[in-house]
């Protein structure tokens, strides 16, 4: 049991390591990183440190939809029960598809937050000028309600951000 615990980092790379290193991962984790290559480990654990789900079902999952030249035996073909070739290869050009969503999605994320807060400031003062808000309520009532809504917002950070 000691050397298992001893050898569970060997084939895992320094960075997957540092980005899994305070969470809580199965000892199954590592060995299905560890049919991946460096980089395809590293994408890999971002990918559970983002659905902040460190499962084996989850790996096994990321694994299953990593194409064949991102593993450490190219050679060997991935063999998961119940999938076929063509349903393994159409995971691995979905996953693909998720994972560019979602690095647009991180790039234009801290610009999107920038230009909600300074959107949120610029309302709250437009809201503390009467005439404004009385001529919202005489001709655009739903302008008003939503204005209001985006100035009481406690934070602009989702809730499990904060």
């Amino acid at each position: 049991m000691e050397a298992r615990r001893f050898k569970l980092l060997d084939g895992i790379c320094e960075e997957a390591v540092s980005i899994l290193k305070d969470k809580h991962c199965a000892t199954a984790v590592f060995e299905i990183l560890r049919k991946m290559k460096a980089m395809r480990q590293i994408e890999a654990a971002e990918l559970m440190m983002n659905a902040n789900n460190y499962s084996p079902a989850y790996i096994s999952a990321i694994l299953a939809g990593t194409p064949q030249a991102q593993l450490v035996d190219t050679k060997k073909p991935k063999k998961m029960r119940g999938i076929t070739p063509e349903a393994m290869a159409r995971m691995e050009r979905e996953l693909a598809r998720l994972q560019e969503g979602i690095t647009s999605i991180q790039a234009s994320y801290g610009q999107d937050h920038l230009q909600l807060t300074v959107i949120k400031a610029y309302l709250g003062k437009l809201l503390g000028n009467a005439r404004v808000v009385r001529y919202l309520m005489q001709h655009r009532p739903e302008f008003l309600t939503e204005f209001q809504a985006i100035t009481d917002m406690a934070s602009t950070l989702p809730p499990e951000a904060e």
